[in-house]
């Protein structure tokens, strides 16, 4: 959690399933009108050219378990191959990519949406900034994970009696200055997800490495701070990210390290 940054090993194989970036910030409500976004929708539509509107259903935590709210709008904002996507909705932004290359491009990126959303929709302060990195070890080199996966991070999974376990999973919450770490590793069964909005369910039985880093405290709403924030957050799940695997996962998936 304080070590620096190791270098970036890149992957030309990984299993990096998905990658999102959001920014939350205070209601504003005319984002669900088409007239309003259409100056954000100008200022991104040369990387995000297909646009289409959602109604999502949000839910709040009660003493009894979740409770559905009102549903709002969400505006998607996609690429061409679908393989990036903007989702703008009242009181967030978020980008996300199943096709994730480099810390560097990806933070591009977010500059880019950022940018926009200030020039054109306004917010003023940024109730919470998230950065989630989800890995998922399938196939084959399941046979392989004692090799891939640290012991202290694949736990009962490494011993012998991984052949029973049906499911197996892992979280911890940690601090790591003004931002807290949410991490859930383990093994899941053919058709089982423990979040269907980012990790699909899959026909076969997987290793997952979930990471989502996020800011405590609201802050003043800047692009750089944003940005500056959100390249800390994601150096800070490589660091972790790297102490989970081993250099025999590098390997496989194509690192040269």
């Amino acid at each position: 959690m304080v070590a620096p940054p190791p270098p970036e090993v890149p992957l030309h194989n990984a299993p990096l399933v998905r990658v999102i970036a959001q920014v939350r910030f205070p209601l504003v409500a005319s984002i669900e009108k088409r007239d309003f976004i259409a100056p954000f929708q100008e200022a991104i539509r040369g990387s995000y050219p297909v646009l289409r509107q959602e109604q999502t259903q949000g839910f709040v935590m009660t003493p009894t378990g979740p409770a559905p709210f009102a549903q709002q709008a969400a505006w998607r904002f996609t690429g061409a191959d679908e393989k990036w996507r903007v989702s703008l909705s009242p009181d967030f932004l978020a980008l996300e990519t199943t096709t994730y290359t480099s810390r560097t491009d990806f933070v591009r990126r977010l500059k880019d949406v950022v940018t926009a959303l200030e020039q054109h929709i306004g917010p003023t302060l940024v109730d919470r900034l998230g950065i989630r990195f989800i890995d998922r070890v399938s196939g084959s080199a399941m046979n392989d994970i004692r090799k891939l996966i640290q012991p202290e991070v694949l736990g009962i999974v490494g011993t012998p009696s991984a052949g029973h376990i049906r499911h197996s999973l892992t979280e911890s919450l940690f601090s790591a200055n003004d931002a807290l770490l949410l991490s859930r590793w383990g093994f899941l069964p053919p058709g089982k997800t423990v979040d269907p909005s980012a990790i699909e369910d899959s026909d076969e039985p997987s290793w997952i490495l979930d990471l989502d880093m996020f800011s405590a405290a609201h802050f003043p709403f800047a692009v750089d701070g944003i940005v500056d924030k959100a390249r800390q957050f994601a150096e800070r799940i490589y660091c972790v990210f790297r102490w989970a695997v081993t250099d025999d996962f590098l390997k496989r998936y194509g690192g040269n390290s």
